[in-house]
């Protein structure tokens, strides 16, 4: 793996946004650099430290998924590499890295498709037998199979803030009937086919969200990332039973590190400024994000 990077510094394009992992310039008026960092969130909180080799490893993983996923819904990938944009001394930056995508309208719902019940969904289904207002049956245990995947959107937030889970019927009101329907079903029929890709090597997708956009011509695009450990619970075959939380692919090491972290001899109470992480921390969670890629992939 190259070295780290927590935060790129291009300078031959304007700088659009910096996400929790993504740092996103403007090429031109119709074309977006997405730059994955080697950042690492949790708890909404973007940590010192970077994970190294995460943003290549994000990258590979969201093209492996876009190659095969590309039947069921266009994605904004361009088909021109990244290097040709930037200057010879910004490539170091980008290679590797980055995508060279569409620049689309966001649609602000982030799509959740559930197959297995687990984190908040687990939650609220003990109060309300329910997640996100969908109805599901009793007797269900943490992390149990779903009978058939569920959609469960979230409302996108700012950086920093906390997406909020909400029912269908509020996406209607926010993109209309036809729009709303249309990502839901393609969000499943993606969530279907990837976790049938998945199981094969030997791993469950146990929930995801996807993003979309729209071109100026009105057509559905899927963009983002796409079901990597980020946006997606992942966990081994070998370790799964119900009843309990399975070990994961995801950031769940750094999540159970953190609930023990002290900061000036008391709990770290979820806000920045982070812990600084151990070696150990940094290590362990690049490891995950590795063996998924490769087990994925090989």
């Amino acid at each position: 793996m190259t070295n780290a990077l927590h935060t790129s510094s291009l300078t031959s394009l304007p700088l659009l946004a910096r996400g929790k992992v993504r740092d996103n310039y403007a090429v031109g008026e119709d074309r977006i650099l997405m730059v994955a960092s080697d950042r690492i969130s949790a708890f909404d909180v973007i940590m010192g430290e970077p994970i190294p080799g995460k943003g290549e490893l994000l990258t590979k993983m969201a093209l492996f998924w876009f190659d095969k996923l590309g039947h069921i819904c266009p994605n904004h990938l361009t088909g021109a590499a990244p290097e040709s944009v930037v200057t010879p001394a910004e490539v170091a930056q980008v290679k590797g890295r980055a995508m060279l995508v569409q620049r689309l309208k966001p649609i602000p719902v982030e799509a959740v498709v559930r197959g297995y019940l687990a984190g908040s969904g687990w939650a609220e289904y003990q109060g309300s037998q329910s997640v996100c207002g969908v109805k599901l049956p009793a007797g269900l245990k943490n992390a149990s199979k779903l009978p058939e995947p569920i959609y469960t959107p979230a409302a996108k937030a700012e950086v920093g803030e906390h997406d909020e889970n909400i029912t269908f019927e509020k996406t209607v009101e926010m993109i209309g009937p036809e729009l709303a329907a249309k990502i839901r079903d393609i969000s499943i029929a993606i969530y279907k086919a990837a976790s049938e890709i998945a199981l094969k090597k030997g791993i469950i997708i146990a929930d995801t969200k996807f993003e979309f956009g729209l071109t100026p011509d009105g057509k559905l695009v899927l963009m983002d990332e796409v079901l990597t450990p980020d946006s997606s619970r992942y966990w081994p075959v070998e370790g799964y039973k119900e009843g309990a939380n399975p070990p994961s692919y995801d950031k769940q090491f750094l999540r159970d590190w953190l609930e023990t972290a002290m900061v000036d001899g008391k709990p770290w109470g979820k806000k920045a400024p982070a812990p600084k992480l151990p070696t150990e921390v940094i290590e362990k969670t690049a490891a995950k994000y590795r063996e998924a890629l490769t087990r994925l992939t090989t």
